[in-house]
């Protein structure tokens, strides 16, 4: 399969361009008042008065425009760059994260006094994902390509250079197909529910920002999933590029691992009809 095809070239950004036809002059130069000319006193007054007005009143819309857009705060807080929005939400995530797994410890000893039911809850948690899980299985790196392809290959661009969503939901698809029975994407536990998303070259999952390499570690046969992966087409895709412009792709056996519980929230937010 052909690799993807490269955008058409931009123009140049350095090329100087002709300047901007401005028009030509009509009127002629403007001739001083004759010396014997005078303004009434009278007229230079009120004419002073009324420019100090409008002044005032333009002064008067300003504040009150200024007031109604940062709603009595600062408006270089709603300007913050994103970058410092995600962190700050990091930093939440982070803290309930913390909160819900004391909870689910305390939750997991009320069980284990619960007497008879321990082994049926266990049964619940080990096929939903909040237990952890150990064996052998497969671990897939992914990294963006070197900024130098810009510059020794025609026709790339930097999008061309990066690991974007649907690379990452090839290898993942394909580890699932071959058999996976638990997952790990970064240092998180991927279940049923779990969801991600790609924002320029970073991974967002479960509220918090990640930037590659991205590592998906699987649990399962290893020869199952090595080879659902050598048979995914869209697999086969991602590997063209990485000869192309040089992806990173590192796929090993691993003999054993451990995936921690999934910690996140199991709670639904919204559901649709199939």
């Amino acid at each position: 399969m052909d690799p993807r095809p490269p955008d058409p070239a931009a123009p140049d950004p350095g090329e100087r361009t002709a300047a901007p036809d401005r028009g030509e002059r009509t009127s002629g130069p403007v001739q001083p008042d004759s010396p014997g000319t005078q303004v009434p006193a009278s007229r230079r007054e009120f004419a002073g008065r009324l420019g100090v007005g409008l002044v005032m009143a333009a002064c008067g819309v300003l504040f009150v425009t200024t007031s109604r857009i940062s709603g009595g705060g600062s408006i270089r807080d709603e300007s913050s760059s994103v970058a410092e929005v995600l962190r700050e939400r990091d930093r939440t995530i982070g803290s309930l994260t913390d909160s819900a797994a004391d909870k689910r410890a305390r939750i997991d000893e009320l069980t284990r006094k619960g007497g008879g039911s321990e082994h049926r809850t266990q049964l619940v948690a080990d096929a939903v994902g909040l237990s952890s899980v150990v064996g052998p299985g497969v671990r897939v790196t992914l990294s963006d390509a070197p900024t130098s392809a810009l510059g020794s290959i025609p026709g790339v661009t930097p999008d061309d250079l990066v690991v974007h969503q649907q690379d990452m939901e090839a290898f993942i698809n394909a580890l699932w197909a071959g058999g996976a029975e638990a997952m790990m994407l970064q240092d998180q536990r991927v279940i049923n529910g779990s969801a991600f998303r790609c924002a320029g070259n970073t991974l967002l999952l479960e509220g918090r920002v990640y930037s590659p390499p991205f590592v998906i570690t699987t649990i399962g046969d290893p020869d199952a999933l090595m080879a659902a992966l050598d048979s995914a087409p869209s697999v086969a895709l991602y590997r063209e590029w990485v000869d192309y412009v040089g992806l990173g792709e590192r796929s090993e056996t691993i003999d054993e691992v451990t995936l921690p519980a999934f910690e996140g929230s199991l709670t639904i937010d919204v559901a649709r009809a199939g």
